[in-house]
This record gives structure tokens, C-alpha cells and sequence, in this order.
């Protein structure tokens, strides 16, 4: 029986990195595989996911109008991806929540597992849309754990200025790396923002 997964974890805990080499190591096995990522996360260029440790692997990008489902049925029309048992899709958290609909009809009617990494809240601890719906929807959910520089679990991406302070206002979405953004545990965030 084919799954939706959801893999969640702040910055820095490594979920592109396990989403490349869970890839690979199907890629080695000759199952047949795609991988996605919205294109609104342009920090690596366009059809490139990155992770900090170093490795990187091609993608597939797509935007908030396209039905994920529709152009599944188009790439798997085509020889290259006819046979496609997984879909890797990262930084999912910019989803709609009618994409993560979609990648739900992708497993129920074409049979075809749909593994997603991402956030699962912003900066100020709220759950992105896409990710709410994966709460929601996902047949298996599984934390990837970080620590804080306290020794504690990171629950919270903190969002900081140029000379590291905390930020407490602003867009639910603002791309970026290390240069915006610290992992932290709650503790530690709530200490940092008061």
C-alpha cells in the first residue's frame, strides 16, 4: 500500500540531506524516483536542491497554482519518469494546502509513494499551511530532531537581523538560510524574544 509521509524538522536538522540520500539509495536500487520542490525557494537556484552538509541533487520546481496532481500525470506520461514508484518533494511547507490534496490523490489513484520534508512552523511558531494539511492527511509523520545550543530539542526557526537579534514581525514567508535564521528550543526562543 502506497503512503503520504511527512518528515518535518527546524533549519539545520538535515532533512534534505535525508531526502537526497533516501533517494539515492533508491536510485541504486533502480527504483524509479522524482524529485520536487516549490520554486519559491530560489536559494540554491532554480531545479537544485542544496543541504548544508554539501550535497546537492537535481529537481523538478513547481509554483502555488500548479496542480501537482495534473503534472504528475504529464511527467509520468513521458518515458524517463514512466515508472515512478516515489515522489520526493522538499521544503514543503510551501505548499497550499490543495497541492498536499493533490499529493494525497497522487498515492490513493496512481499508486505512488510521496515523501515530503519541510518546517513545520514559521518564526513565530505557527504552522505553515502546507504543513498544517500534512498534519492532517499524512499516513506517517515523523519528526527529524535538532539541538539547541542549550542542549535542548529545536522546536522554533527564529528569524533574525543582520546583528543576530531575535525578530518578532513579519511575512510568514521570507526565504533564507543561516543568515536569517537560528534553530531553537522554545525556552530558549521565548527568552531570546522578551
Amino acid at each position: 500500500m502506497c503512503k503520504l509521509y511527512f518528515y518535518y524538522g527546524t533549519m539545520g536538522s538535515c532533512k534534505s540531506m535525508l531526502l537526497m540520500t533516501t533517494a539515492f539509495n533508491m536510485d541504486q536500487r533502480n527504483i524509479k524516483t522524482l524529485t520536487m520542490k516549490p520554486s519559491i525557494d530560489t536559494r540554491d537556484g532554480e531545479g537544485v536542491i542544496h543541504s548544508r552538509v554539501g550535497i546537492s541533487r537535481k529537481c523538478l520546481t513547481f509554483d502555488q497554482n500548479e496542480d501537482l496532481y495534473a503534472l504528475v500525470i504529464q511527467i509520468i506520461a513521458g518515458f524517463q519518469y514512466k515508472d515512478v514508484k516515489w515522489i520526493f518533494v522538499d521544503e514543503c511547507q510551501f505548499l497550499t494546502e490543495e497541492q498536499v490534496d493533490q499529493l494525497s490523490d497522487i498515492v490513493d489513484n496512481l499508486g505512488i509513494n510521496v515523501a515530503c520534508y519541510g518546517l513545520r512552523t514559521d518564526f513565530k511558531s505557527k504552522l505553515f499551511p502546507g504543513s498544517k494539511r500534512l498534519f492532517e492527511l499524512a499516513d506517517t509523520i515523523e519528526e527529524i530532531k535538532s539541538t539547541c545550543e542549550c542542549g535542548n530539542k529545536t522546536i522554533i526557526n527564529a528569524r533574525i537581523d543582520k546583528d543576530g537579534h531575535v525578530l518578532k514581525n513579519g511575512p510568514q514567508t521570507l526565504v533564507g538560510g543561516d543568515d536569517r535564521y537560528v534553530s531553537m528550543c522554545r525556552k530558549c526562543w521565548k527568552t531570546k524574544t522578551i
